[in-house]
């Protein structure tokens, strides 16, 4: 401890429980995952993962890709030539969380007509309020 007036000024760092949950937010958002998903490929430029994750948008896709940067999931590298050439590649943690997020995106896509047709017979019933 320093004892300098911003260390009093600035908020304690949430640990434990608090900590996951906010990594788990990050990570299970709603684009998150298709990219890393797509980043396990191998290196893929801006371009490559637009038309791959299909729905996003460019800016959505900026700000998911800075955040996964921000939190060490991913290397940006950009080469100066003309255009620039800008890639994305997972980190070694990046791919470990590829691993540990890969059976819960085969299970989403397994059971996805499922989910559909569960939501279809729940938002069918009369006594259901809107979503």
């Amino acid at each position: 401890m320093s004892g300098t007036p911003d260390d009093e000024s600035r908020p304690a760092q949430p640990e434990g429980p608090c900590q996951a949950r906010e990594v788990l937010g990050m990570v299970g958002d709603k684009w998150s995952l298709l990219i890393v998903r797509h980043l396990s490929q191998g290196p893929r430029r801006f371009t490559e993962l637009k038309r791959a994750v299909d729905g996003i948008s460019q800016r959505m896709l900026t700000v998911t890709l800075r955040g996964l940067e921000r939190d060490g999931i991913l290397t940006r590298t950009v080469l100066n030539v003309m255009p620039p050439h800008v890639s994305y590649e997972l980190t070694p943690m990046g791919m470990t969380l590829r691993e540990a997020t890969a059976p819960l995106l085969e299970w989403s896509t397994t059971h996805l007509t499922h989910i559909d047709a569960a939501r279809a017979v729940y938002d069918a019933r009369p006594d259901t309020p809107p979503a």
